[in-house]
């Protein structure tokens, strides 16, 4: 930066001004405070009065469980893992919207979820959900 002095009369001064540039900034500033409350305010209705209504009724999930010793249950029966798959595909057919719960013992080896999950999978399951207790 260079600083001018009375003698230097021909050098060009190189410093910035930056009034000008505050200025503008505030400007700016001013103008989107006062646009933007405008814009998230868009078109005011008003609703129509109706009688209140029922949500859908949803069937209660039905829970796969897998036991410590690997044993697959529906519900509280125990299924066996090769007609696991037809009665879930079964199920699956009649009410494509159910929804399933797959819970494990802690001390179950990973292989016999990781069956049941694939069993689930090819029965064309979609809405699951494994279940697992909070801390």
């Amino acid at each position: 930066m260079a600083i001018s002095s009375q003698s230097d009369g021909d050098d060009v001064m190189s410093e910035i001004n930056v009034t000008p540039l505050v200025d503008v900034m505030l400007v700016l500033l001013v103008a989107f405070i006062v646009t933007v409350p405008v814009m998230t305010n868009a078109i005011h209705v008003n609703l129509p009065k109706t009688a209140p209504t029922k949500p859908a009724e949803q069937s209660k999930p039905i829970t796969i469980s897998v036991n410590a010793e690997g044993k697959a249950y529906i519900e509280q029966h125990e299924v066996a893992l090769p007609a696991l798959e037809t009665e879930l595909k079964q199920r699956q057919a009649s009410n494509p919207e159910q929804v399933y719960h797959l819970s494990s013992d802690e001390a179950v080896r990973y292989g016999s979820v990781a069956k049941v999950m694939a069993v689930i999978e090819r029965a064309g399951i979609t809405k699951l959900a494994v279940l697992t207790q909070g801390e």
